[in-house]
């Protein structure tokens, strides 16, 4: 009950290191901070590494969370291509030598919002070209164990080139529950001790009672039996929400298939808006992320991401076909899919179907 080290609880710290071991990087406590959250990770390596005006390089589109982090610290964002397998190394080189970036940020395992992972070849590559061109990785990875198909692959954090100017992120929130707000970094030394102070400017450390109950938790429990058992929840859920998808959209909507995690993007053919859509969908008790708010360039407006992970597979399709009435009756509005919204939509205190956060309106139309 008393005030403890910022760097976090060392039980905690060391069952989070063997786990990270496991799976292919390399790690000890010492190696670890622990945060308030992944998301106070993000906003601790945005305060100890950029400065007005630095350029930070981030997939298109992106969580939207870390594009406030580093808008709010002042840098300019700069989106990459990317395509179904994620970030596009090519595209990345020649932003890389005109731009000089002080730092890459990605979700590259299940990425929130798209649902792609970036490939064994691209992470290489990815890491060589940060090691050579002398910019940070900043890792973000809280959907990497919930894999449902295909082989895993190691952290990008440890592939060559990355071992040295990689930051990863992990956190409890996909794997335990949201609620802990548990999260952890790890860092090169010399950034480590610098997160470390500016952690202490922010809240001095971690409560030492909830990172004492989730080392208890990982020492009494099978965290890779849960594990199991989420993936084996959320499978039928995903199948569920790919498989209404071909019947409730219309011709040319195209939409990722991910391998794991909790999102699916979705295109729409020609010029509908989401947001729109969103109000339509509301009428029929459904409710989506609308996609322009992940965007740090200009949005694609016909984009949405859907979330699988928190219904059965019946009340999904039972979503889905109400999702699929409000897709009808946007098309067939006069001015059909070329008509814009225009009024405020009523984005606040949404709890949506498909998403796993409530929808903030002043978070959307700041962006």
């Amino acid at each position: 009950m008393q005030y403890s080290s910022t760097e976090g609880d060392p039980v905690l710290r060391e069952a989070l290191a063997r786990r990270l071991s496991d799976r292919g990087l390399e790690t000890s406590a010492d190696d670890l901070l622990v945060t308030t959250g992944s998301q106070q990770a993000i906003s601790l390596v945005a305060t100890a590494l950029l400065e007005p005006g630095d350029i930070v390089l981030v997939e298109e589109p992106t969580y939207l969370a870390a594009l406030q982090c580093f808008r709010l610290a002042g840098a300019r964002v700069i989106p990459v291509r990317s395509d179904e397998d994620g970030l596009d190394p090519a595209a990345l080189r020649e932003i890389v030598e005109r731009e000089r970036p002080t730092m890459l940020y990605l979700v590259p395992t299940f990425a929130n919002p798209t649902g792609r992972t970036l490939t064994g070849p691209r992470r290489r590559a990815v890491a060589e070209l940060a090691a050579a061109q002398g910019f940070w990785i900043l890792e973000d990875d809280p959907y990497g164990e919930l894999r449902y198909d295909g082989e895993p692959l190691p952290p990008l954090s440890s592939y060559p080139g990355g071992e040295g100017n990689s930051i990863y992120l992990g956190s409890f929130s996909k794997i335990g529950a949201p609620g802990l707000r548990l999260g952890w970094l790890r860092a090169p030394n010399d950034l480590r001790h610098s997160l470390t102070v500016a952690k202490q400017a922010t809240d001095l450390h971690t409560s030492t009672v909830d990172q004492a109950a989730a080392a208890r938790y990982l020492a009494v429990t099978d965290l890779d039996d849960r594990i199991r058992s989420l993936r084996d929840a959320y499978r039928p859920r995903r199948n569920a929400m790919m498989d209404a998808l071909a019947t409730i959209t219309p011709p040319g909507t195209t939409w990722s298939t991910p391998d794991g995690g909790m999102c699916v993007w979705v295109r729409l053919p020609g010029e509908i808006d989401t947001a729109q859509l969103l109000q339509r969908a509301l009428h029929h008790h459904v409710a989506f992320v609308p996609g322009a708010p992940f965007y740090c360039g200009e949005p694609d407006r016909a984009t949405l991401r859907l979330s699988f992970s928190a219904y059965t597979p019946e009340r999904t399709t039972e979503g889905m076909h109400r999702l699929g009435e409000a897709l009808n009756d946007t098309l067939t509005m006069p001015g059909g899919a070329a008509r814009r919204a225009t009024a405020t939509t009523p984005y606040k205190h949404i709890d949506s179907l498909f998403g796993d956060h409530v929808i903030d309106q002043g978070l959307i139309e700041k962006h």
